[in-house]
């Protein structure tokens, strides 16, 4: 696969290293000598000395022929002008880095849309993601984003005293924008039937939109549940997708920074959360702050050294679970012994995420959820696919579900009589074991 890469900084490097070693094609561009000089004694690519939103320089990467096209410099309006000429001129699917949250903020412009871009990526939020599935109780909660954002699929344990617990889930009522995918039980998951019941212990895979799956999780977890304390330190683009994302009833965040206006920013933006000015590389700042009470501490600060001194120090203090985002991969072998117990590397979340949009065929997008016997997709929809012939209801799926359409600017939860059209997104849920099967419906007829 020929797979062009935009950008020879850490990103492009680390990403250029990872598809090297799985037997790709690898181009890169950039307007540094010096770095395309590095990345050569290192790596078997090709290499373009040039402007990554000039033509030239892509048509002699050879973007025209390219199946990825991923647009990682440190300029967002470099990676945007890039990954559009670069779809423009022929590659398959293109992607760009964005820094900036307006430019992925489409309540204002759809960036997005406007470039003809297949995705915008944000490599702090999906670093905070990863961290959230830290946080989560009994790391039960498997958080991913489809369909632009527009869709969330969410893992939740069923209580045993919870409401659903012992239900058909046709006597659920759920609402129309939520669907159960996968349940789960620890010794096998399934794309479930109306019938099933649901038993405590179960895992539910949830897929929906955001605020509607916030309030169906509260079906499956006990009535009365202690808020844990979350204290997160570094008020950067990280340390705020992470407590944007916490804000909920279950979790009390307090976030720390040490910087005036960016505190003013980040309370201005995150009502529920706790916004203190404080530097946690201070020990005395860390007892005011009462970091040894709190249930989870996350060190999400710009320096790796700092983001490990406060969790030891935090360690300490009592603070009864630790997270820290580390980006040098030689601290790995490290962190154990220090007490960190879990560390996220956004140069790892990034690999992950390109790897899932190297499928072949239709898929665009995929990502493993029920400890990996499932896969959700995204799939772009083709002229000529079986899929495309008749509504849903009509359609015989072996262990997969259609979660959700993305029609235009439209996002929606698919029901049996929505019928997928040509240039359609959809995210679909399948059983590991029926992929194939599965993926034939997506395919276009050779006739």
């Amino acid at each position: 696969m020929h797979i062009v890469i935009l950008g020879a900084g850490t990103v492009g490097t680390s990403i250029a290293e990872l598809l090297c070693a799985n037997q790709h094609n690898v181009c890169i561009i950039d307007d540094s000598r010096a770095a395309l000089d590095v990345i050569e004694e290192k790596l078997d690519v090709q290499t373009v000395h040039g402007s990554a939103c000039e033509v030239i320089p892509l048509f002699q990467a050879g973007v025209q022929n390219a199946e990825l096209c991923l647009a990682v410099t440190q300029r967002d309006e470099v990676n945007l002008i890039g990954a559009s000429l670069s779809r423009a001129m022929g590659a398959r699917r293109s992607v760009a880095r964005i820094f900036n949250p307006a430019y992925r903020d489409i309540s204002t412009f759809d960036y997005q849309r406007h470039f003809h871009i297949d995705r915008l990526l944000s490599l702090e939020q999906l670093t905070a993601l990863e961290l959230s599935k830290g946080v989560r109780k009994r790391e039960l909660f498997a958080v991913e984003h489809f369909a632009r954002g527009g869709v969330q699929v969410q893992e939740v344990g069923a209580d045993s005293d919870a409401r659903a617990v012992g239900r058909k889930l046709r006597d659920l009522e759920l609402p129309s924008h939520v669907r159960i995918g996968l349940l789960s039980n620890g010794s096998r998951a399934w794309i479930p039937a109306a019938d099933d019941v649901i038993q405590a212990g179960d895992r539910v895979t949830l897929i929906g939109q955001g605020d509607a799956i916030e309030e169906v999780k509260k079906r499956f977890e006990r009535k009365t549940q202690a808020a844990l304390r979350v204290i997160i330190v570094g008020g950067g683009e990280v340390g705020f997708h992470l407590a944007r994302g916490l804000q909920r009833d279950r979790y009390r965040v307090v976030l720390m920074d040490t910087d005036d206006r960016r505190c003013e920013y980040l309370s201005q933006r995150l009502p529920k959360c706790t916004i203190l000015k404080a530097d946690a590389t201070r020990r005395g700042e860390m007892e005011e702050a009462r970091v040894g009470s709190a249930d989870v501490f996350i060190a999400t600060m710009g320096r790796d050294e700092d983001n490990i001194v406060c969790g030891v120090e935090a360690r300490e203090l009592g603070a009864k679970r630790i997270l820290s985002v580390v980006r040098r991969p030689d601290y790995a072998n490290v962190l154990e012994k220090l007490g960190i117990d879990v560390a996220v590397s956004p140069r790892k979340v990034m690999a992950r995420e390109v790897l899932g949009m190297l499928a072949h065929g239709p898929i665009i997008g995929q990502s493993e959820i029920g400890g990996g016997s499932a896969a959700v997709w995204e799939i772009e929809i083709q002229k000529g696919a079986p899929i495309t012939r008749a509504p849903l209801k009509e359609i015989q799926l072996q262990k997969s579900l259609i979660a959700a359409i993305v029609r235009e600017e439209h996002v929606s939860v698919a029901g049996g009589d929505d019928r997928l059209q040509p240039g359609d997104t959809a995210v679909v849920l399948v059983q590991k074991d029926s992929e194939e099967q599965t993926l034939e419906l997506f395919e276009p007829d050779e006739k």
